[in-house]
């Protein structure tokens, strides 16, 4: 294929498709609903159309802070964006909050629903909340979080909070597409802190000890004082910022400018440094390879030919009678001899 070829085969936005970009740069809460859910269906003529959409939005995108939010069961995430969003709207800043809900194995769609757990910020004018299920997605992510955030930025959102279901897989996968991470943490420390995966820790730009009021008062600095120890024994994410311990309460709003002011410190030290940037240019290419694959996989999945042959190799696995390795070679060869056309 030449590159004129290929250029002439990238999406083309129509008129509609035109409108409903303009609407996003508006600011339009329908039109960002309606793209959103574009861009998360999995009909091949949407994907040729949120390309399309994708392809237009994206020079006015990016100018955000994002950050990836979780913690263990129980420590109070929801109420802790609540406050920390309004805190940030009462700045001057435009919040979007894309909350990535476990999947309801009947429907398919969320389980949780963030808008009931953040009544008052959803009441904001200037903050957007967007539960999405997470499906079969490894790890508990929308596949489609990425361009969820795309989507807000160019809505005018500039900053993004992207909320895992828990303490897992998912926090990988949240620190791999956004800025900063934070992890909230209960007080306590000891059986805690030997409960939480030493992997996770040190994902965290910034931990929160939550529920930092009444009488965990006292308990939620000792225990800030132990992460704070606990964290000199692991290897930061970043050469140019050390990680601080904080507490604060979501509650009664304590410790939430501090946090705040965290993230804003974080972002000028990277970005003094060039790092913030380079992060950047790594997610966009870790975005790109992971679109590759999935779409290989669909493809593959989608193959009339494959698809014939899958329910005897999957019986032969299940009975032992063929090795999982040789089914999925003899399925690749399947598919590359079907589509050799290609090259």
């Amino acid at each position: 294929m030449t590159q004129a070829q290929a250029s002439s085969e990238l999406p083309v936005s129509d008129p509609q498709t035109e409108s409903l970009a303009e609407g996003v740069l508006a600011g339009q809460r329908r039109a960002l609903a309606r793209a959103i859910t574009l861009v998360e269906s999995t009909r091949s003529d949407h994907r040729a159309v949120a390309s399309a959409l994708l392809q237009r939005l994206a020079p006015h995108a990016g100018n955000s802070v994002r950050l990836g939010i979780s913690g263990v069961p129980g420590v109070g995430k929801s109420t802790f964006i609540e406050a920390f969003g309004i805190h940030v709207i009462d700045a001057g800043h435009r919040v979007a909050v894309l909350s990535i809900d476990p999947s309801s194995a009947i429907s398919g769609g969320s389980i949780l629903g963030d808008k009931t757990r953040m009544e008052e910020l959803s009441r904001r004018s200037e903050a957007y909340i967007r539960p999405s299920p997470s499906g079969n997605t490894l790890g508990g992510i929308a596949r489609r979080t990425r361009e969820v955030m795309l989507l807000c930025e160019a809505a005018g959102y500039d900053v993004i909070l992207v909320e895992t279901v828990g303490v897992g897989q998912s926090e990988t996968k949240v620190a791999e597409m956004t800025d900063m991470f934070l992890l909230l943490l209960l007080p306590g420390g000891g059986d805690e802190l030997q409960g939480i995966k030493r992997g996770i820790m040190e994902l965290a730009d910034l931990v929160l000890v939550n529920k930092a009021d009444g009488d965990l008062e006292a308990t939620a600095g000792r225990s800030a004082a132990e992460y704070r120890s606990a964290l000199q024994l692991l290897h930061p994410r970043s050469a140019h910022w050390k990680v601080p311990v904080r507490t604060c309460s979501a509650r009664s709003g304590q410790g939430i400018d501090t946090a705040w002011q965290n993230v804003l410190d974080y972002r000028d030290t990277l970005q003094n440094s060039g790092e913030f940037d380079a992060r950047r240019a790594a997610q966009a290419r870790a975005w790109m390879w992971s679109e590759v694959n999935d779409s290989l996989v669909w493809a593959l999945q989608g193959d009339p030919e494959v698809r014939r042959r899958i329910p005897e190799l999957e019986a032969a696995v299940s009975e032992g009678r063929m090795p999982a390795t040789l089914a999925a070679r003899e399925l690749l060869e399947l598919f590359l001899k079907h589509h050799e056309r290609w090259d």
